[in-house]
């Protein structure tokens, strides 16, 4: 079979502005960016269409090293929905150069369900990260001046909150000391760098509804503490309307097209396990808009990914999700079945029945928040009948929709059962209402106790110093309502990323808090994750290059 970016430079591209065209997209209200990418005006969403789009999600078991193929599956489910006679659009997030560079070459899709351009859309896009990068940059800079200049004034922060970011992996720049060399270089301090879509920013975007609210975040986010105590604010610095500026075309959702040339809707994207993992509302409600099904992914496993959509992104957006798609594999059930993961490609029966223990987590704890559930087992080519058999079988005994998604290899055509599934699903089983992990007025302590408790099976919650002096200066800033985003591992339902299958019984340790206020929502910071993460022994960097004027490298 062909690399995914021969697949991708093997398919005639249609012209952006006939794309919009097809799904009643008015086309003086995009502005191309080249002949095959183009951004929307967020001023096309209508709340009335909104309300009657079905809106699916596609999440997943707790994810392998390799992952386990949710994007392919939510562009898949698009096109087979298509195949199918309905109107689907996908509503995805943008990837980020790290992964791209570090482990995993690209976020894309992959085979022949992917999302085009895919050269570009892996790498600077519309140029968003970059905007993105630079507002908060220059947040940073302008506080750093601000200091500077009013030093001599008596001005000072006791504890600075707001760091810088870089869209690389780069475990160098995890804390640093900036301002060194002379007193002309600025003050002297402690800082460090995260990844740009941990920024605050890059959840603002995602969070915010238009570009007054935009602004209105902006203004709000928490900067530090002034030496009487009074919390220091971009409002405060003067310059929320400047950062404004650096996100007027940010702000507008991208259009591009998969490979069977649906539209695609890519914009914004946080991480799930340190970030909230999920694309802008404005993209998945102009999906919504103009699509009669709308398939958006949330990031990692359903422990983050999924709960972070429902509990932050449904909540704030007004959303209502008809049904969520959980993305399973064999190898990923064998690998949470105890099978060693340089085997988990070879037949092993016993670890996948061990391992299927993983998916009834996903399917209980989604099914806690009214959710209906169907899985969409990702087929590998070295998959056996024997092993999907089981799995189907066992989806039968538990009343759970199956259905095998083989658009990797087959694009629409292979994800037909699927779409089936989901549609004869949506019109049999009446949604409920979308229930929540825990309520607004619940303390700090008690939304990480339900979550940590009751989804991931934590036996309790510890909160280190820091994350108690968060709690308390939370508490006295009156933001104790916002939602919780909680940052951990990707690969355990614990802090311990190498403690597969179902974790139970775990103490869940809290090591900080830090307090998004211009996102409104409180990250909560688990275990040893790293909000900047390096790079792997052999990064993706070392495959990725031009050859004879082409890009290689890239999936």
């Amino acid at each position: 079979m062909k690399s995914d970016i021969e697949i991708a430079r093997s398919i005639e591209l249609v012209k952006i502005k006939q794309i919009a065209r097809d799904y009643d997209i008015p086309v003086e209200e995009i502005s191309n960016y080249g002949r095959y990418i183009a951004k929307v005006s967020e001023s096309l969403i209508d709340e009335e269409k909104v309300k009657r789009s079905n809106l699916i999600l596609v999440t997943a078991i707790t994810p392998t090293k390799a992952g386990i193929g949710k994007t392919t599956v939510s562009i898949g489910l698009a096109l087979g929905l298509n195949k199918i006679g309905k109107k689907a659009i996908c509503a995805l997030r943008e990837p980020s150069l790290g992964p791209c560079f570090g482990m995993k070459g690209g976020a894309a899709g992959g085979g022949y369900a992917q999302v085009l351009p895919m050269e570009k859309i892996n790498l600077h896009f519309t140029g968003d990260f970059h905007a993105i990068t630079s507002a908060h940059n220059m947040i940073a800079a302008l506080l750093d001046n601000y200091m500077y200049q009013n030093q001599d004034n008596g001005f000072a922060l006791k504890e600075v909150l707001w760091n810088r970011v870089l869209d690389v992996n780069d475990r160098g720049l995890r804390y640093i000391v900036t301002g060194l060399g002379g007193k002309t270089n600025g003050i002297t301090r402690e800082s460090s760098f995260d990844i740009t879509p941990a920024s605050e920013i890059m959840a603002i975007l995602c969070l915010a509804t238009d570009e007054d609210d935009l602004r209105r975040r902006i203004e709000n986010i928490l900067l530090g503490f002034t030496i009487d105590n009074k919390p220091f604010t971009v409002k405060d610095l003067g310059v929320a309307g400047a950062i404004t500026v650096l996100l007027k075309d940010a702000i507008s959702p991208n259009l591009v097209q998969t490979t069977e040339h649906t539209p695609a809707f890519i914009h914004g994207g946080p991480f799930a396990n340190i970030a909230h993992g999920c694309n802008s509302i404005l993209a998945t409600k102009l999906a919504m808009t103009f699509g009669d099904y709308a398939i958006t992914e949330a990031g990692f496993g359903a422990d983050l990914g999924a709960e972070k959509f429902y509990d932050i992104k449904c909540r704030k957006g007004g959303l209502q999700p008809k049904l969520t798609v959980l993305v399973a594999t064999a190898q990923g059930l064998k690998m949470h079945g105890g099978v060693a993961p340089e085997l988990i490609k070879e037949p092993n029966m016993e670890g996948l029945k061990e391992g299927i223990k993983n998916l009834d987590k996903h399917i209980e704890n989604l099914q806690s928040f009214g959710q209906t559930v169907v899985v969409a087992f990702n087929r590998y080519a070295n998959d056996t009948d024997e092993e999907l058999d089981f799995v189907r079988r066992h989806c039968e005994e538990i009343g759970v929709g199956f259905a095998i998604n083989n658009a990797f290899m087959e694009g629409g055509d292979g994800a037909v059962e699927l779409a089936q599934l989901v549609v004869d699903t949506i019109e049999n089983q009446p949604s409920q209402p979308l229930s929540f992990a825990y309520d607004e007025t619940d303390s700090v302590e008690e939304k990480v106790t339900k979550v940590a408790c009751e989804l991931y099976g934590a036996k309790q919650v510890l909160f280190g110093p820091a994350a108690r002096k968060k709690l308390k200066m939370i508490q006295e800033l009156g933001y104790t309502r916002f939602p919780i985003c909680i940052a951990k591992t990707q690969y355990s339902f614990s802090t311990d990323p190498k403690l597969y299958g179902v974790a139970s019984g775990f103490n869940f340790a809290v090591r900080d808090i830090v307090i998004n206020a211009g996102a409104e929502m409180l990250v909560i910071v688990a275990g040893e994750i790293m909000r900047m993460p390096g790079l792997p022994k052999e990064p993706q960097a070392l495959h990725i290059d031009i050859v004879n004027g082409e890009i290689e490298g890239l999936s």
